[in-house]
């Protein structure tokens, strides 16, 4: 699986592929896609020789490339539905925290089947920490998935929960805002072009007004959005999300969205695209609310919240809409509410996790490994009072990063039953989302399709030169 040099990358690459000045010609698809595709997509998370890992990465991206599949923002789309264009559909970003080649093929899969138009791969701040994936190995493995499925078209890639840590920020401004520049540094040239930035974390209900309370939020998400419009190659505008109630908080209002879009405006330079969509708070937490029995407890969606918000990001302001975060653990039988009341985009995470931990064909030794280590490691997240299976249900999202190899190396009858699972409920999901025969939307991106050049390591190696 592993190569060991570049030297044995490019012969293995030799007899199908041929890296040019424009990029990669793929001289015998089957076969790139039939194996070679599978060992890019391992080298570009797990290869020891950096060198290698740089080649994977961008052979994976390449690849889909060649094929048609490309690193894209949203932002025209839903600039689109601020004139309420392409619209009766929302979009699903989905969180992949492990097995991320395998759930991102299932993904592609079930999209080509329904001709599904946008659908989301993101990835959060907090979450490249703990599943160990930096934005350039979890696009590059994102973009191997699209080749090994053969979807063409726009490949939206989302850095979700550009997050700053309130307390942190307190401390030390300049530090904690010069972290999230540099994960903005990190993840655009990987092909991140649309990010969420959530500043919500800073705002101070202290303050007598809401414009007040929103401030340090709006000031922020601005100086951001500008930092990442100086990143962006020419033709492209990164799709950027603003926040204004904090996941699993009280649920936000239309005065909060009016009060942040008014003071975010006013602190752009003219002329500067800003935000094309608004997160909000309407009853959900990420993960569900685990109860003693490790079951999640119901919750109740304010869907009349969600929709007015929805539709003043529209009128008001020409903004795509509303974003409903920890959506993935609700009753499935309320996601046909989404598209009925104009919710632009959901969250989902959890669910999938979830199944993927629990499911049959995931061998019980290993999953009792990383729970032990959830109990091991996690000890200063334990709550008082809480059971033994509530812990373990909040924690083990953070074994993915410790077992993400052993995961990735499931025998494949494994992973293939787990992914016939997902693919089943993407199916359900999708539909219920209102996505069946939507590709005809992703005409809205118009945007250049771009490759970054190719590492000196590959540069006139392959074939034929």
């Amino acid at each position: 699986m592993e190569f060991p040099t570049t030297d044995a990358l490019n012969a293995a690459l030799k007899p199908c592929a041929q890296v040019t000045a424009s990029g990669l010609q793929v001289k015998d698809w089957p076969a790139f896609r039939e194996g070679l595709i599978d060992r890019l997509a391992w080298n570009a998370a797990f290869a020891a020789d950096g060198g290698v890992r740089d080649a994977s990465r961008w052979l994976c991206r390449a690849a889909a490339h060649a094929q048609g599949a490309f690193a894209a923002s949203i932002h025209e789309l839903y600039m689109a539905r601020g004139k309420e264009q392409h619209t009766g559909f929302t979009v699903p970003a989905i969180n992949i925290r492990g097995m991320t080649y395998d759930v991102a093929r299932a993904i592609f899969r079930t999209a080509i089947k329904i001709n599904a138009g946008p659908v989301i791969f993101e990835i959060a701040r907090s979450e490249i920490g703990y599943t160990l994936q930096r934005p350039a190995e979890y696009a590059s493995v994102i973009f191997a998935a699209a080749c090994k499925e053969g979807w063409t078209g726009p490949v939206f890639v989302q850095g979700d929960h550009f997050q700053t840590n309130a307390k942190k920020f307190a401390a030390d401004p300049a530090k904690e805002s010069a972290e999230i520049t540099k994960l903005i540094d990190e993840a655009v040239p990987a092909g991140f072009y649309n990010i969420d930035i959530d500043t919500s974390t800073l705002v101070d209900l202290k303050y007598p007004t809401v414009s007040e309370q929103q401030k340090a939020n709006y000031a922020n998400c601005a100086t951001f959005t500008r930092h990442i419009r100086g990143l962006e190659p020419k033709g492209v505008t990164v799709s950027v999300g603003g926040e204004i109630g904090e996941v699993g908080y009280q649920n936000s209002t239309v005065e909060e969205l009016c009060a942040f879009m008014d003071g975010y405006r006013a602190s752009l330079p003219a002329g500067l695209a800003g935000i094309s969509k608004m997160s909000v708070q309407t009853g959900t937490s990420h993960g569900g609310i685990p109860l003693p029995d490790g079951t999640v407890a119901k919750v109740d969606i304010d869907f009349k919240t969600l929709q007015a918000i929805s539709e003043a990001a529209r009128a008001k302001y020409g903004i795509g809409g509303a974003v409903q975060h920890g959506a993935s653990t609700l009753p499935e039988n309320l996601f046909d509410q989404f598209p009925k009341t104009t919710t632009l985009e959901i969250h989902l995470a959890t669910e999938f996790q979830n199944m993927m931990l629990d499911h049959p064909k995931f061998p019980e030794d290993l999953r009792e490994k990383m729970f032990a280590w959830c109990r091991e490691n996690c000890q200063d997240e334990a709550k008082p009072g809480q059971t033994d299976k509530q812990f373990v249900y909040k924690t083990r999202k953070k074994a993915w990063g410790p077992f993400r190899r052993q995961v990735w190396e499931l025998p494949e009858a494994s992973k293939a039953a787990i992914r016939a699972t997902l693919e089943a409920k993407f199916e359900s999901l999708f539909r219920k989302l209102s996505l069946a025969g939507t590709r005809g939307a992703l005409e809205a991106i118009r945007h250049p399709k771009v490759l970054p050049a190719a590492p000196t390591a590959l540069a006139g190696k392959a074939a034929g030169s």
